[in-house]
């Protein structure tokens, strides 16, 4: 069996520099690690991760909870698991999958939790290990997330910089905290404008948006722009438009929120205000990670600025 000090011989380090590549690798260098793996890899060297987590009284498992619906968002959570792995194989972390349908089975260091609805927080309150929350809350939880309302006035700044004269906002239906904060930049720059705000509020299903804007077509114009809280809502919108003839962009703009992957599917492509999803996942699992060295101690709140997408809908 391959040794820890047959990978030194081979990579021509000493074993210390070998365990500190496989423990700590944010404190070795890129240079050392590449000499190290490469090693490793030559003598199919695999690092006893099940030792080490019974030595340290650690799982080396984090769970992922997702409390909602995920064919309600995919592929949003894919991109979050990449991000969220990329952090965790740094400390050899194996990160485990849960949904709304499963028991909490099996021991772990730490949680993430996403999709989190009210009623949840009252069990989360009750984990016993430490846990960093995907989505912005008013309960004192750690989390990160997007910019959801510097997202609500990138979007609704640049409708009125395109020169539409009707600005809709077209949100999700949820008392939630992401749907507030972005209908919240949207209603700060009407104001800021003097405008009328107009709010439709929808399931967050591409057919409700496409049904209710056929509903009140007559209200609409031409020269409107629907600032729309997600990019199913923005496709719904937009053959909404193109079943009563509306043409995109001349006639009538679309922005929807996400750049996940609706937005490139849809004709003609959705402008969009864009997430990062995979880099919010790995910040997710940075600061869990963090958190658990430190043994639970707070970490707060670490917001990412969206960014403008600008394609055929504007």
């Amino acid at each position: 069996m391959t040794t820890l000090a047959d990978v030194a011989n081979e990579a021509n380090v000493s074993k210390m520099t070998v365990s500190r590549v496989i423990n700590h690798p944010d404190q070795v260098t890129d240079e050392l690690k590449a000499l190290v793996f490469q090693a490793m890899q030559k003598l199919n060297y695999r690092p006893n991760i099940a030792a080490k987590a019974l030595a340290s009284n650690k799982t080396q498992v984090i769970k992922l909870f997702i409390l909602e619906e995920m064919s309600n968002v995919e592929p949003h959570y894919m991109n979050l698991m990449i991000g969220l792995s990329r952090a965790l194989s740094q400390k050899q972390y194996s990160l485990q999958l849960m949904t709304n349908k499963n028991f909490d089975i099996g021991g772990c260091d730490g949680y993430v939790i996403t999709g989190m609805r009210d009623k949840d927080y009252e069990w989360i309150g009750r984990l016993e290990k430490p846990v960093v929350l995907y989505g912005e809350n008013n309960y004192g939880y750690d989390f990160v997330d997007i910019n959801n309302q510097a997202g609500g006035e990138l979007a609704t700044n640049y409708a009125l910089s395109c020169g539409y004269q009707r600005i809709v906002f077209v949100g999700i239906n949820l008392r939630e905290p992401f749907e507030y904060s972005r209908e919240r930049g949207y209603l700060k720059v009407m104001q800021q404008h003097l405008l009328e705000p107009e709010i439709v509020r929808i399931n967050n299903h591409s057919h409700t948006s496409e049904a209710k804007i056929s509903q009140l077509w007559e209200k609409y114009p031409k020269k409107t722009f629907f600032v729309c809280a997600s990019d199913r809502l923005a496709v719904g919108v937009e053959r909404a438009i193109q079943n009563k003839g509306g043409k995109i962009p001349e006639d009538y703009g679309v922005i929807g929120y996400d750049g996940v992957f609706l937005d490139k599917v849809a004709s003609p492509q959705l402008t969009t205000i864009k997430q990062d999803i995979v880099n919010l996942g790995e910040i997710c699992g940075e600061m869990l990670l963090k958190k658990i060295s430190q043994k639970g101690q707070k970490q707060g709140f670490k917001l990412i600025e969206p960014t403008l997408i600008k394609r055929g809908t504007t």
